[in-house]
């Protein structure tokens, strides 16, 4: 069969990968054209367009950039249709996938979304365009099963597929030596993976290393984006940097200050006390005040309904805040295992490995139907 698979983003790219590995294993012959990266590529996709063109962040990027993006959407539109896939499946991305949802639908092609856009957080009403625009829903979060239901939206819970990735993850014998770090206990900064976080972000998080001198500090930075985002704060602060590898930095770290998002919850299944930062422009934070419907903006704490890690949002983002923090989970034994009390226990809510198999198990059984 034909699968036109769409991701937008790093993380979808890790998850597309796994997701095109659990299809392979129920339907051999598939024929997978995609939007992705270099790890979906890896899993035997034809990419299209690769996910680092495709990365704007916030209201205002998105309307600046708003010709280049509608015309994305219009190249994809014809890309599928001159595909004629079986199915199109489509990763997270919410603003860019639930056009392509809509366009597919009306086209008679069936619609396959993995990885539920975040509606339960905000403008829940979009759970209606789900249901009216996609065939078949599959969510990674228990809590996302009973969100839906309220709309009389029968979905499939397929566990949480970062439990396949880090399970297959085998971390390097050497990669303190390979990494030049030493034996110096480590505090990892994960930015974030796109140009405008980093920008936003790093700068604050690097306002630790001097109260912190009994630790190295370690950015894990990514190779989608310049080098100089990264290297130019080396020549102020004495911090060291590893690419592409934020599994193994995680697997040596002894904290972490992590920008919201996909990493708060690798750095909690990885057993690494953190602080969850994050900080947007004024004009898009007036609007996320607006329109939030969740108490809590990291995984974690959505995960376990309850406050697990410190979240560090806009103004409360200060260099005072963040050493006040950091303290507490490296120094205050109390506190850092409370944290890591409640990692346990979201790994306990979430499972264990399978989600992608299971996924792709699922989703070829629906098109043999």
């Amino acid at each position: 069969m034909k699968y036109y698979i769409i991701a937008g983003e790093r993380s979808g790219d890790l998850h597309g990968s796994n997701l095109i590995k659990g299809i392979r294993k129920h339907d051999e012959s598939a024929e997978i054209r995609a939007w992705g990266g270099d790890m979906m590529q890896h899993a035997g996709a034809e990419i299209v367009k690769h996910y680092r063109d495709l990365a704007f962040m916030g209201f205002f990027e998105v309307v600046k950039n708003l010709p280049t993006i509608l015309g994305f959407l219009s190249f994809c539109k014809k890309d599928i249709l001159q595909f004629q896939p079986d199915v199109v499946i489509l990763i997270d991305y919410a603003g860019f996938n639930m056009r392509v949802a809509k366009f597919a639908k009306l086209k008679g092609i069936k619609t396959f979304y993995y990885i539920s856009p975040k509606v339960w957080a905000w403008n829940q009403s979009r759970a209606l365009n789900l249901k009216k625009y996609v065939d078949k829903l599959f969510v990674i979060f228990p809590f996302e099963k009973d969100f839906f239901k309220k709309y009389d939206y029968e979905v499939d819970y397929v566990g949480n597929p970062l439990f396949d990735a880090i399970a297959d993850f085998t971390p390097a014998k050497d990669f303190r030596k390979e990494a030049r770090l030493g034996q110096k206990p480590i505090i990892a900064i994960l930015p974030g993976s796109r140009k405008q976080e980093i920008e936003g972000m790093l700068a604050m998080m690097l306002t630790q290393v001097y109260q912190f001198p009994e630790y190295q500090f370690v950015i894990a930075a990514v190779s989608n984006l310049p080098k100089e985002l990264y290297a130019r704060w080396q020549s102020i602060f004495p911090v060291k940097i590893v690419v592409d590898d934020a599994y193994n930095l995680l697997s040596v770290a002894d904290a972490a200050l992590v920008t919201s998002g996909t990493a708060t919850l690798e750095t909690a299944l990885f057993n690494v006390p953190q602080v969850v930062c994050y900080r947007g422009g004024w004009a898009a934070y007036q609007v996320y005040k607006r329109v939030i419907r969740v108490p809590f903006v990291s995984l974690v704490n959505l995960i376990a309904e309850r406050k697990v890690v410190t979240e560090l949002l806009q103004y409360d983002l200060t260099k005072e805040n963040l050493q006040t923090e950091l303290t507490k989970i490296t120094i205050d034994k109390e506190s850092r295992e409370e944290q890591l009390k409640g990692y346990e226990e979201i790994r306990n809510l979430l499972g264990t490995k399978g989600a992608s198999e299971k996924a792709g198990a699922l989703m070829v059984n629906y098109l043999k139907q």
